[in-house]
């Protein structure tokens, strides 16, 4: 009884040790997804000034053409797929590789059909141990990526569907919508046609002036409008990310301190059962001295 004690005191201590890791854990993803929330939404209104030029050029005039503004038939698809490099995330990383393995077997019917971008040592790992066609990554970001860390695996995904080497890019990733909830994301990124800039009302409409020409000016603009784009989502699935982590580690807080109350009740019980031997023993023996 007194071995059980002891290793149930070892349990104890060992998971207290465990619940302050969790507990500092905790509160750094919650530091980190503030930063992240705030560096997210500061990103979004260059993004959408740039959509708003965009969309006036291109619905302006008929004769500012773009291979990123023109569907073609789909030969080869790409995509890009944002994952985090450490774990302790809970399923941020599972649920986002297994929408797109499932995607991937409902579009195409072999890997020669399609070629993935990786951000993220979980999801490189992953995809290349199943021998799936990575053919370009990014490991080791910070905490707070600017855009230079993505900026050449973002303007290399642009530049091959403009060269063709495949006819449509895809970018998945974990859509922040709040701390509690993050989705998994297949969102369709080039070509940017009708359901990302037509038809769609931007308010009072601006008048601009194009120097050398509309033509020349889009063809500056698409490119750099889809980097801003596939950077805005780098920047969500970190704030997705830092908000795993945080419920992760509220969860593993929270198991260890229900592990903690079940062992100091396992301890308690043990202690009571070791006195009630030895009250019986003494009882015992004192009856057996009288006898």
């Amino acid at each position: 009884m007194g071995q059980s004690m002891r290793e149930i005191k070892r349990r104890i201590r060992s998971t207290e040790k465990m619940r302050q890791i969790t507990k500092a854990m905790k509160m750094v993803a919650a530091a980190n997804l503030r930063r992240a929330q705030e560096r997210a939404e500061k990103a979004r209104p260059y993004a959408e000034k740039m959509r708003e030029v965009i969309v006036s050029i291109a619905q302006g005039t008929t004769s500012a053409k773009h291979p990123m503004l023109v569907s073609r038939p789909v030969r080869k698809s790409g995509y890009l797929v944002i994952t985090s490099d450490r774990g302790l995330a809970g399923g941020y990383n599972s649920n986002l590789l297994r929408m797109l393995l499932q995607t991937l077997h409902e579009r195409h019917q072999s890997k020669d059909e399609y070629v993935l971008f990786v951000i993220g040592r979980k999801g490189r790992d992953f995809l290349k141990k199943r021998n799936y066609p990575v053919i370009d990554e990014i490991t080791g970001l910070s905490d707070s990526p600017s855009y230079d860390e993505v900026q050449e695996i973002a303007k290399k995904a642009v530049r091959f569907y403009a060269e063709e080497k495949y006819d449509e890019l895809y970018i998945v990733y974990n859509e922040f919508v709040n701390p509690v909830v993050q989705r998994p994301l297949d969102k369709r990124l080039l070509p940017l046609a009708s359901e990302d800039l037509s038809g769609q009302e931007l308010g009072p409409k601006t008048s601009y002036e194009y120097e050398p020409s509309q033509e020349e000016v889009l063809s500056v603009l698409l490119p750099r409008y889809a980097e801003s784009l596939i950077y805005s989502a780098l920047l969500d699935a970190k704030a997705s990310e830092f908000a795993s982590k945080m419920t992760a580690m509220s969860n593993a807080t929270d198991n260890a301190t229900e592990l903690i109350d079940q062992l100091t009740l396992q301890l308690n019980r043990a202690r009571q059962a070791a006195i009630t031997q030895e009250i019986a023993e003494i009882v015992g023996g004192a009856s057996a001295l009288n006898g």
